[in-house]
């Protein structure tokens, strides 16, 4: 399956989720979909550097990473796949660590993050973690109102949208911080754009070949 991350980050993101996973129990999907965003926002705000580089967009429920929520929602999940367990309880998804946390992708800043969001919202529930990101001034409110689909989230008409939530705005009274931050995301994603172009070209290359191959074998060639 193709996806636009590395391994790093895609061990980042699943040591996470077992770093919450170990300390918060039982944790389920949406409280976990929760504390991702809020991880990222924090991040943002305290060190004006991203923390996964997720991409967030706006859904019903909040601000929503989809590759994550893709993931987690799948019966075999694909990024997470090494990382995390999921069990159905009376209709609700729940995550659990598949393996022990490892910190070797985290800077001491970023432990004290982690540790900070467990102590801050351990004993929160997902409804009360929603309440949050959905408050008056949030990103997700501002972002939702300013493209005419706030009415539409809160009612229930819309589940989700591809708007995306843009974490600068958090920096906005802290020029030097932004500008870190920009050319910092913008690194990171020229880097991702790479990569992905990258590994599709290796990817096509090897059904090129296997054309080939196939065409082989039917016309009896030795290889």
């Amino acid at each position: 399956m193709l996806h636009p991350f590395s391994n790093s980050e895609i061990d980042k993101l699943g040591n996470a989720i077992i770093y919450l996973a170990e300390r918060i129990r039982p944790l389920s999907k949406t409280k976990l979909l929760k504390l991702i965003y809020l991880i990222e926002e924090y991040a943002v705000r305290t060190y004006g550097l991203p923390f996964f580089n997720l991409d967030f967009s706006v859904w019903k429920l909040g601000p929503v990473s989809r590759d994550v929520f893709v993931d987690l929602s799948s019966d075999e999940p694909v990024l997470l796949t090494n990382y995390i367990t999921r069990t159905i309880s009376d209709g609700s998804v729940f995550i659990a660590p598949k393996k022990a946390f490892s910190d070797e992708e985290f800077s001491d800043n970023e432990m004290d993050l982690l540790e900070h969001i467990v102590e801050t919202f351990q004993t929160t529930s997902a409804t009360e973690l929603i309440q949050l990101t959905h408050r008056k001034h949030s990103l997700w409110y501002l972002t939702a109102q300013e493209n005419g689909v706030l009415e539409h989230l809160e009612s229930g008409h819309l589940n989700s949208t591809e708007i995306p939530i843009d974490f600068s705005r958090l920096l906005e009274s802290m020029p030097l911080k932004k500008e870190i931050y920009q050319d910092q995301l913008s690194y990171l994603r020229n880097t991702k754009s790479l990569m992905y172009r990258s590994f599709r070209g290796v990817f096509q290359l090897f059904r090129f070949q296997g054309r080939f191959l196939s065409c082989d074998q039917q016309l009896g060639v030795p290889s």
